[in-house]
C-alpha cells in the first residue's frame, strides 16, 4: 500500500509534453485526489470525486482531459470537439481555461481550448467555435444557447463531459438545462463529476450523467489540517470591528494577501471606503458586478496588484441585511430586486492564489459557508489563518461552526480565542469611529455610480455608439463629480503616540532626555562666541569706533 501510494506523475503513461508541462508548473507530485483519479479516468471510466475545496480537483480532471485528446489525435483524422466542461460560474471558467492553457503549453497546436462562459457576443462565439476547439469550457446555459442558435454540435464526436462544483449546479438553477444539454449528447460517453460535497443534488446528477461510476470519496477533513490551517474568533460588537480591522492592518499583525468577507453588498464598499481614508487599498468582489470586473479583480488580486480584495456572501442580495433579522423575527421578508448575475461565485471555487489570511468580518450565515470561506486560504501545502469577528448576535453561529469543527478534527479544539488588547489602541478607536461614520449611504451609492461610469467609459461594446454620439460621450465625461469620502492624507500615518507601549521606539528608553542638555550647552556657546566676535568686529571698523580722543590724538601728529 505503500508503494501505490506513492504513484509519480511520470508513471501514469502521461505524454512527454505534459510531463514538461507539469514539471515547468513546480508540482513535483500529484496530490491524494490526481494520483486516485488520474489513472481511473485514463481508463475511460465514470468518476464522481469528492475532495475539499484546494485539493488539486482542477488538474485531477484537466490533466486526463488532454491526454486522451492526445490519444484520439493519433488515430482520428478530421478535427472535431472532444470535449466539454461546464462549471456553475464564469470565473471558474476562466481558472479552468487558464490551467487547461498551462498544461498545454508544450502541444498548444495540437491540443486547444476556447472558453464561452462570457455573455459577449454569439457571433464572435460562433467563428470561434467554427474552428472545432478540441476543448470547449463553458456555463451550462451559454453551451446550450450555442447548441440550439445551431451554433455547435456535440452529438458524434464529443468523448468527455466534466460537471466541477457539480454540488452548485442545482443550486445556481442549472438542473433543467443540464437535462436538456444531454438530449444534444452522444448516448455513449466519459462524464466525470467534481464536487466539494456529496449533497443530494450531486447524487441526483449523477443518476442523471454518470453510468456505473466510481466514487472517489477519500477520507480527508473539509479543511486543512490545524497544523496549516489556524482558526481564531475575536469577541467585537458593529463598532469596534473596524478599529480592530485598522490596528491589525496598520500594525502589521496581518501579513499578506487577506480576503475580507461581508454579509451584504452595501457592506463591501463601506469597508473599501473605510479602508481608502487610511490609504489602504483594496478591491471589491460580489455577484452584481460584471463578470469582466470580477474577473479582472480577482487577476489584479493574484497578479499582487492588491493585497486585500473584500468579497460579499450571494446570499446578500436574497436577503440584503444579512439573513440576521429573519432568524431573529422567523418572518419572511421579500427578495431583493438588486439584479445578480446567476453565473458568479465568490465563496466557492475560485483559485484565490497565495492567500495568507481570511478574515469573516461578518460572521457566516452556517457551517458550510464558513467552510467554503475558510477553504479560499491553506490551499495545497501553504499555510493559512481564518480570524472571524463575533458580536453577540453571532455567537449562535459561532458555537454551531465550533462544535462542527471539533467533530471533524476528532475532539480537538480548533477554534481558538484570538487574544487582542483593545485597551492598547484606544487611539486607534477614534480615529476608526469618525472615519466609519464617514462612509455613509450616500457615499457608498456615489462610490457605485462611479464605478458604474467607469465601466460606460471603458465598455468595448459601447465604443461604436459613443463614436456615433459623441455628445453623450462628453456628457457622461461632464458629469458631475460624485463626492465619496473626503480623504484626509493625515489618516494614513500613524503617529507615535498612538502606538501601543510596547511597540513604541523612544517610550521607555531614557537616552533622549540625557542627550538634550549637551545639545542646548553648545547652542549657548556657539552664540556668544558669535557675539563676540560681532562686538570686536565693531571695534576694529574706524566708522562704528570713531572717539574724539583719536581725533585729538591724530591733531597733534
Amino acid at each position: 500500500m505503500s508503494e501505490e501510494k506513492k504513484v509519480m506523475f511520470h508513471e501514469m503513461e502521461l505524454d512527454d509534453r505534459l510531463l514538461k508541462a507539469i514539471s515547468q508548473l513546480g508540482w513535483p507530485h500529484p496530490t491524494l485526489i490526481q494520483e486516485t483519479a488520474i489513472p481511473l479516468l485514463l481508463e475511460g471510466k465514470d468518476v464522481l470525486m469528492r475532495a475539499r475545496t484546494g485539493s488539486g480537483k482542477t488538474a485531477a480532471f484537466t490533466i486526463p482531459v488532454i491526454q486522451k485528446i492526445l490519444n484520439l489525435k493519433n488515430t482520428s483524422t478530421h478535427q472535431c470537439i472532444r470535449a466539454l466542461i461546464l462549471s456553475p460560474s464564469k470565473e471558474l471558467c476562466g481558472q479552468i481555461t487558464s490551467v487547461v492553457g498551462h498544461l498545454t503549453l508544450k502541444c498548444a497546436r495540437e491540443v486547444r481550448c476556447i472558453d464561452i462562459s462570457s455573455n459577449g457576443d454569439m457571433q464572435i462565439q460562433k467563428s470561434l467555435l467554427a474552428d472545432k476547439p478540441d476543448i470547449v469550457v463553458s456555463t451550462p446555459s451559454r453551451v446550450l444557447a450555442h447548441l440550439k442558435a445551431n451554433n455547435v454540435r456535440l452529438k458524434e464526436d464529443i468523448a468527455m463531459l466534466v460537471v466541477d462544483e457539480a454540488d452548485l449546479v442545482f443550486s445556481f438553477g442549472y438542473e433543467n438545462e443540464i437535462k436538456e444539454l444531454l438530449e444534444h449528447l452522444p448516448k455513449i460517453f466519459q462524464a466525470v463529476l467534481a464536487s466539494a460535497t456529496l449533497s443530494d443534488d450531486v447524487l441526483s446528477l449523477k443518476k442523471i450523467v454518470l453510468r456505473n461510476p466510481v466514487t472517489l470519496k477519500l477520507e480527508e477533513p473539509e479543511l486543512a489540517p490545524s497544523s496549516q490551517l489556524k482558526h481564531y474568533h475575536l469577541f467585537a460588537e458593529e463598532d469596534d470591528k473596524a478599529a480592530i480591522l485598522y490596528a491589525l492592518l496598520k500594525l502589521n499583525l496581518i501579513r499578506g494577501k487577506t480576503i475580507i468577507f461581508v454579509r451584504t453588498v452595501d457592506r463591501c464598499y463601506k469597508l473599501k471606503l473605510y479602508l481608502e481614508q487610511f490609504k489602504i487599498g483594496s478591491c471589491v468582489l460580489n455577484s452584481e458586478l460584471p463578470a469582466a470586473v470580477r474577473c479582472m479583480s480577482v487577476e489584479q488580486f493574484n497578479r499582487g496588484r492588491y493585497q486585500i480584495i473584500v468579497a460579499s456572501d450571494e446570499k446578500a442580495l436574497e436577503e440584503p441585511d444579512g439573513g440576521m433579522m429573519l432568524e431573529e423575527t422567523g418572518k419572511k421578508k421579500q427578495k431583493s430586486k438588486r439584479r445578480k448575475d446567476k453565473e458568479s461565485g465568490v465563496s466557492r471555487g475560485i483559485d484565490f492564489q497565495h492567500v495568507s489570511n481570511v478574515i469573516n468580518f461578518d460572521f457566516p450565515l452556517d457551517v458550510t459557508a464558513y467552510v467554503h470561506r475558510a477553504g479560499r486560504t491553506a490551499r495545497g501545502t501553504s499555510q493559512g489563518s481564518v480570524l472571524s469577528f463575533v458580536s453577540i448576535r453571532e455567537k449562535p453561529l459561532m458555537n454551531a461552526v465550533k462544535e462542527h469543527l471539533t467533530k471533524c478534527f476528532n475532539g480537538q479544539k480548533v477554534l481558538q480565542k484570538y487574544s487582542f488588547a483593545l485597551d492598547e489602541v484606544e487611539g486607534f478607536r477614534y480615529r476608526s469611529r469618525d472615519a466609519w461614520r464617514a462612509v455613509t449611504r450616500v457615499a457608498v451609492r456615489e462610490a457605485r455610480l462611479s464605478e458604474i461610469r467607469r465601466e460606460l467609459l471603458n465598455c468595448k461594446r459601447l465604443q461604436g455608439y459613443f463614436e456615433e454620439n459623441p455628445t453623450d460621450l462628453a456628457a457622461l465625461k461632464r458629469d458631475k463629480a460624485l463626492h465619496t469620502v473626503r480623504l484626509q492624507p493625515q489618516l494614513a500615518h500613524v503617529p507615535e503616540y498612538l502606538l501601543p507601549a510596547a511597540l513604541r521606539t523612544d517610550g521607555p528608553e531614557p537616552e533622549p532626555t540625557t542627550d538634550a542638555p549637551p545639545a542646548k550647552k553648545k547652542k549657548q556657546q556657539n552664540y556668544g562666541s558669535v557675539k563676540r566676535h560681532k562686538y570686536q568686529a565693531r571695534q576694529r571698523d574706524p566708522l562704528k569706533s570713531f572717539e574724539v580722543k583719536s581725533v585729538s590724538a591724530s591733531s597733534k601728529t
